[in-house]
């Protein structure tokens, strides 16, 4: 009997799978590109989403993101993950997007005043109901919702990369351009955060937001 892969050896297996994808797709077999993104779109939906707050505006962010990575596949180097280059691709165009129509900054969870609230963010997943799963578990899913929504830009980027799509510090630090210890930094107020809006119900003793995220892995739970 084959034994279970342990994590790191997964990940280096669909990284192989994912760089002979690329080739063959740069060698001319482009219907393999949908292949390739397919495990991608929830999470990268849910990042538009999340900084947008429009799911036509998300939509459009994504298709033009995935337009921009096939134009762009050649440039991408294998040192990268094939997800981080592609969630750096959506934040750089929800990022435009949000300079080029000036959205109206929203009231943020922590009214303090905090100096790196002035950089502009961005960040994706399927948002429809799945018939089978309990009331309780659509009621608090709608809680982390309202939550993530109401996260300052640049708190909420890092929490979605971090604890939805489940990026490692690292790779979320080069998703976002910006230093691994500022996203340690901005994660923490984040969940911080997260645990402020939600108290009443991690208070009720059902496990805690972030063991909850976890159980349901991450964007896919979404």
């Amino acid at each position: 009997m084959s034994q279970p892969l342990k994590s790191g050896e997964a990940a280096d297996e669909i990284a192989c799978r994912e760089s002979a994808m690329i080739g063959r797709v740069l060698a001319g077999e482009r219907e393999l590109f949908h292949e390739l993104i397919r495990p991608y779109e929830k999470s990268l939906y849910f990042s538009a989403f999340s900084l947008l707050r429009n799911a036509e505006e998300a939509e459009d962010v994504v298709q033009e993101s995935l337009m921009k990575a096939y134009r762009a596949l050649h440039s991408f180097r294998s040192e990268s993950k094939f997800s981080t280059w592609l969630a750096s691709i959506v934040l750089n165009e929800a990022r435009g997007r949000l300079r080029h129509e000036r959205v109206i900054p929203f009231t943020s969870i922590d009214e303090s005043p905090d100096p790196d609230e002035d950089f502009t963010p961005a960040v994706i997943a399927d948002w429809r109901e799945v018939a089978t799963e309990t009331l309780e578990r659509k009621e608090i899913r709608e809680m982390i919702r309202r939550a993530i929504r109401e996260l300052p830009n640049i708190y909420r980027e890092v929490f979605v990369l971090r604890d939805v799509q489940e990026l490692s510090i690292a790779e979320s630090a080069k998703a976002l351009g910006i230093a691994e210890g500022l996203v340690k930094v901005r994660l923490l107020r984040a969940r911080l955060m997260m645990q402020k809006f939600l108290a009443p119900m991690l208070q009720t003793g059902r496990g805690g937001l972030f063991g909850f995220l976890r159980k349901g892995a991450g964007a896919s739970w979404f």
